[in-house]
């Protein structure tokens, strides 16, 4: 079938993007599924930093490349021995599936499925599969999803099933930005009921960690950005206190606050500097979590002996060290009960034409969260 898809063809084009245009919007061929693939029609899909850095070149891949990964759609048709899905199920679509057999997948760590990680690489589906075609030239899959298209193919380990009284808009950023930032908080963290958090970084994923940190009632709970804008919308949101870290002063603040340091700290800024100041701002004992993704030269120096005399513990968080099967729908009950309103981090409605402004946007510091509404 026939489908409009997003492609990228060329990565580090000049800014704004709304001149040189990095995306282009094409009609291309979308295969049907293959065994255990479902073809999705989409309904949302948010614009994000991970997509973000493949446009600038932070994170390059393989290309032509039919870019996206955070998303929500109806299941519109099943290949051969698919049995947990069915026509006109709603899903979020989730950007690492799970093989279900590797050792990962097995302690229960679908996040760092083996097979999904070399699928990803290759531009493949968990098969090794690619079902776009443009012209007679293959196309391949942004971590097996590519979402900023009318319909795609997936492996059906890539999606989960949602209740349909679920908005589908806003069940989008239920596939990464609530996944990644409050999976951080909730799973890789593990933050109690009352403990005292920051969340560093205040994007549309540090956001969504705040919002699972209001939920677990975190106090204080201190929201940290440079940006005096995303700080405020964060005191909006719950967040007690607010500080920009590059203030003279900021950390002697952040222990002041909290009596010594936070229990947890949480970076999503996607900085190594936004890191230290995390690990730096923990009491003896604490716990400092990174789901964020630097430059990969990026490095982190912290001393070597703190880890020892403080018991201080440093852990990374992919996906929010979810398991999706459980985590999306809990998170779904959390946002349809109001105890996190994630519908309050959309700034922007767009359509899939408007992409190249909406990247624009979010380079510019401008949103927090934008999402393609398809027909």
């Amino acid at each position: 079938m026939k489908t409009r898809i997003a492609l990228l063809r060329e990565m580090k084009l000049p800014r704004p993007y709304t001149d040189s245009k990095p995306l282009s919007i094409v009609e291309a061929e979308l295969e049907d599924p293959g065994p255990g693939e479902l073809r999705i029609k989409i309904a949302a899909a948010g614009l994000c930093h991970s997509d973000l850095s493949v446009i600038n070149g932070d994170r390059p891949r393989d290309l032509p490349l039919a870019l996206g990964h955070e998303a929500s759609g109806v299941v519109d048709g099943v290949g051969e021995g698919v049995t947990r899905f069915a026509k006109g199920d709603h899903v979020v679509l989730v950007f690492a599936p799970s093989c279900g057999q590797c050792t990962p997948c097995a302690e229960g760590r679908p996040a760092l499925c083996e097979p999904a990680a070399v699928a990803g690489g290759k531009g493949t589906l968990l098969s090794g599969a690619k079902r776009i075609h443009l012209d007679g030239e293959v196309i391949d899959h942004h971590v097996g999803v590519s979402c900023f298209s009318d319909y795609v193919v997936i492996d059906q380990g890539s999606c989960v099933a949602i209740d349909k009284s679920i908005p589908l808009e806003k069940a989008a950023l239920l596939g990464c930005a609530v996944l990644t930032g409050a999976g951080a908080v909730l799973n890789t963290a593990n933050l109690r009921t009352g403990q005292s958090c920051a969340i560093v970084g205040l994007g549309g994923v540090g956001l969504a960690g705040l919002l699972a940190a209001i939920a677990a009632s975190a106090y204080p709970l201190i929201a940290v950005d440079l940006a005096k804008d995303k700080r405020d919308f964060a005191l909006e949101l719950g967040a007690t206190h607010a500080i920009d870290p590059s203030a003279e002063g900021a950390l002697e603040q952040l222990r002041e606050l909290t009596g010594g340091g936070c229990d947890v700290a949480v970076e999503l800024a996607g900085s190594a500097r936004a890191l230290r100041f995390a690990y730096d701002c923990l009491k003896r004992g604490g716990t400092a979590v990174t789901g964020g993704l630097p430059h990969p030269d990026d490095m982190l120096s912290i001393p070597a002996t703190s880890l020892t005399v403080s018991e201080k513990t440093l852990r990374g968080s992919y996906v929010g060290s979810c398991v999706p099967k459980r985590d999306v729908p809990r998170f779904a009950r959390l946002m349809q009960a109001g105890e996190m309103p994630i519908e309050k981090l959309m700034t922007h409605r767009i359509t899939l034409d408007e992409i190249n402004e909406g990247f624009e946007r979010l380079a510019a510091g401008e949103a927090i969260r934008q999402v393609i509404v398809f027909d």
